[in-house]
């Protein structure tokens, strides 16, 4: 008998105890012995009732989980975020570009610094307040929803674009993100690679990866480099359809023979942000009676392409955070049959609820955005009739929800994000809108592959992507609480990508 070490293949996982959604074994909260082989669960037992044999992790009491995933992650962006100046939590416009003006350049004369919030600033971003204090290194600020980017007039030049006060708004600040990202593939490859061995850290074992690239590529040139510590299901944007598509891509075929990673959907943005102000609204932004955010993708357009990628055997990822680009992706589904789901889904007309769960459509929602946003919220949708952040009625209305982090928008942590959606606080402060929480149970099951509907349970037969915990998440009472859930082992069809 031995303690297993990242990477060995673990027997048995011995005192332990279940917990999660979806349970129907009669173990309660007494400790078991589960035992693993070939990666699946093969047995669930009284502890000590069987021979421990081989690899044994002892769990020491703590608590087992379903493995958990993130449903949205643009995996290079949130990578490389540690490496950009942190701007989250800037209070003003000439207090970001002071920060940016101080920071010196990179290997290549660039500044770059992401996580930005404007919307509430005192002051608005102008070319000619960062031209003052960064002078001629190009420098870059990506607003925290990445929806846009300011520049000063030397990041303008090297670019080849125009903007009158140096912010550049939804598809060419995703282009000013793309080039960024852009970078030596062995420098990229390394901060993906220390990115997912750090959620592993934090009980992830898979994420939907929705990089603006060709991801299949990507991926499986990790793979080559050794990259084993979370399953990836990477999605396609419109510009590359019809490359995944001649290359017989659909969505659930894996790119290696372990199944590591999978193709999965075709990613579409239909309309702006919040935070951007150009989510697109049935009712107008204060203060600008014709500004009702915009739709980036016409219906018609929408159409046709999820018609595409349905016809060839991929799903389909919505963005819509405005109700009118929610209202206009549940008509695109039910015209196209397509499968998938609405991505963010954050402001969503009552009428609406109850189609996600009749036309089969997940409602892949961040909940960490709902506390963040909340001074946002109030002041740009105070004027909106349909609903705000909705969680607690999705479910009611039978929606499947599933939970993510949308990094680097939101920092990608399990348990931040489940502490969000349970509590809708993160401070002092009382709940936001506390009648859309919802239960410990829905949030962790959310938190897991096929999201709220299926639960994960812990079971024989099941593919052994667990974690141990220190502590029952179901029970948390405080946001703090759960937030400060410490994991002890990460394991991945039975293999350690994480030991405590």
């Amino acid at each position: 008998m031995s303690a297993p070490a990242r990477g060995d293949e673990v027997d048995v996982i011995a005192d332990v105890r279940l917990t999660g959604p979806g349970r129907t074994d009669p173990f309660g909260s007494d400790a078991v012995d589960v035992h693993l082989a070939r990666g699946t669960v093969v047995d669930i037992a009284p502890a000590g009732a069987l021979p421990r044999r081989g690899v044994v992790l002892d769990a020491s009491g703590g608590w087992l989980l379903p493995g958990l995933w993130d449903h949205h992650v643009h995996t290079v962006q949130w990578a490389l975020a540690a490496r950009r100046v942190d701007l989250e939590g800037i209070s003003s416009a000439a207090e970001a570009a002071a920060v940016m003006g101080r920071t010196g350049p990179d290997h290549d004369g660039r500044r770059i610094g992401s996580g930005f919030r404007d919307a509430l600033w005192p002051d608005r971003p102008s070319l000619e307040m960062l031209d003052a204090v960064t002078g001629d290194a190009p420098t870059y600020l990506i607003n925290s929803d990445v929806h846009s980017v300011w520049l000063n007039s030397a990041a303008l030049r090297r670019e080849g674009m125009s903007a009158p006060d140096g912010v550049l708004r939804e598809e060419p600040a995703f282009e000013i993100s793309r080039r960024l990202n852009a970078l030596d593939p062995s420098l990229a490859d390394a901060a993906v690679m220390e990115a997912m061995s750090a959620a592993a850290a934090r009980g992830v074992v898979g994420i939907v990866d929705l990089d603006m690239a060709w991801n299949a590529e990507a991926w499986a040139r990790r793979l080559a480099r050794g990259f084993d510590a979370v399953r990836v299901s990477f999605g396609v944007y419109a510009s590359m359809l019809e490359r995944a598509i001649s290359a017989g891509l659909e969505t659930g075929d894996t790119i290696d023979p372990a199944g590591l990673v999978r193709m999965g959907p075709f990613k579409v943005i239909t309309d702006g942000s919040l935070g951007t102000r150009t989510a697109a609204c049935s009712h107008h932004y204060p203060g600008a009676e014709t500004d009702f955010g915009v739709m980036t993708v016409p219906p018609d357009e929408l159409v046709a392409l999820m018609r595409r990628a349905t016809g060839a055997g991929i799903s389909c990822a919505v963005h819509a955070i405005g109700d009118v680009a929610n209202s206009h992706a549940l008509d695109a589904f039910a015209t196209t049959g397509a499968t998938g789901t609405i991505e963010h889904a954050q402001l969503v007309a009552h009428a609406d609820m109850p189609r996600f769960a009749r036309l089969g459509v997940g409602a892949s929602i961040q909940p960490s955005h709902a506390v963040d946003d909340r001074e946002m919220a109030e002041e740009f949708w105070a004027g909106q009739t349909a609903v705000g952040y909705p969680m607690r009625e999705l479910v009611d209305a039978g929606a499947n929800l599933l939970l993510g982090s949308d990094a680097p928008v939101a920092h990608l942590d399990p348990w931040t994000t489940m502490s969000d959606a349970v509590f809708r606080t993160r401070d002092e402060r009382e709940p936001w809108r506390p009648h859309q929480r919802i239960s410990a149970a829905v949030a962790l099951a959310a938190s897991t592959a096929g999201g709220s509907e299926t639960g994960s349970a812990i079971e024989p037969g099941a593919v052994a992507d667990l974690v141990v915990v220190d502590r029952d998440p179901l029970a948390a009472s405080a946001p703090a609480a759960l937030r400060a859930t410490a994991v002890e082992a990460t394991l991945l069809a039975g293999r350690v990508t994480h030991i405590g």
